[in-house]
């Protein structure tokens, strides 16, 4: 998957996220189970999250694979008059170099992993550069939602930057989990004219008990999962899990 394309126009689609509420979610995490220091966005995209975890004090750094992703977050970085570090990285071979205070990874980036081996692999070098008490704090996609809500539907949006029309399909893959291919047709308006784009994107949603497993394997304790960014417990229709996690006694 590119995001090449994506990047460009990512903001705009998104701009319905609520990501102040987001923020204030992993901050009152913080407060109760953590500590305030250094923080490490993963998958960070667009770095539209790093200014405010920068306002709350927050010693931060934005990690991404895609230079794209990480250009547009430079942009976004200097027109919020802020100073933060961008890394690029794979999470799945994070090099830090120091331990963090806490790690977040929001709005589905784990799930953009490419399976079930690669998300094993970012929990392990999560909690390499992790000392005892460090949080972890990220979402995913629940099997629900891509089953009951995403496979096989289209969805148009219509901004001033751009008309994007994303096609959802489903498949599993070779670990049995639920994955969504996404085909994005994206048209920029230019004068009188549109010019077309296109970018391929896939998630996974492996069940949310292996993954629970995967956590504890590598040496995080879960201190909760709830449904979305609010207080309420899961269910079985629950469409995005959110998961607070603390590493234990280093082994």
């Amino acid at each position: 998957m590119s995001y090449g394309v994506f990047a460009r126009f990512y903001d705009s689609l998104t701009d319905d996220v609520e990501r102040d509420m987001i923020a204030h979610f992993i901050d009152d995490a913080v407060e109760r189970f953590g500590t305030r220091g250094t923080l490490v966005d993963l998958g960070c995209g667009t770095g539209a999250m790093l200014p405010a975890y920068d306002g709350m004090g927050y010693d931060v750094i934005g990690v991404d694979l895609s230079e794209d992703m990480l250009a547009a977050a430079f942009d976004n970085i200097m027109d919020a008059g802020k100073s933060i570090q961008l890394v690029c990285q794979d999470m799945t071979e994070l090099e830090l170099g120091f331990e963090a205070d806490v790690f977040v990874c929001v709005l589905d980036g784990i799930c953009h992993l490419p399976d079930r081996d690669g998300i094993a692999r970012a929990f392990e070098r999560i909690a390499m550069w992790s000392h005892e008490g460090t949080l972890f704090i990220f979402d995913m996609n629940t099997p629900y939602k891509h089953t009951h809500i995403l496979s096989g539907q289209t969805f148009v949006y219509d901004t001033d930057d751009v008309y994007c029309v994303w096609q959802n399909s489903e498949e599993d893959d070779t670990d049995g989990d639920h994955r969504i291919d996404m085909l994005l047709d994206l048209f920029e308006p230019d004068g009188v004219v549109y010019r077309r784009y296109e970018d391929e994107l896939s998630e996974i949603a492996p069940d949310p008990d292996i993954v629970d497993d995967m956590l504890t394997q590598a040496g995080f304790e879960i201190l909760g999962s709830y449904d979305g960014y609010t207080d309420r417990p899961v269910t079985d229709t629950t469409e995005r899990i959110v998961r607070i996690c603390r590493c234990g006694t280093r082994r």
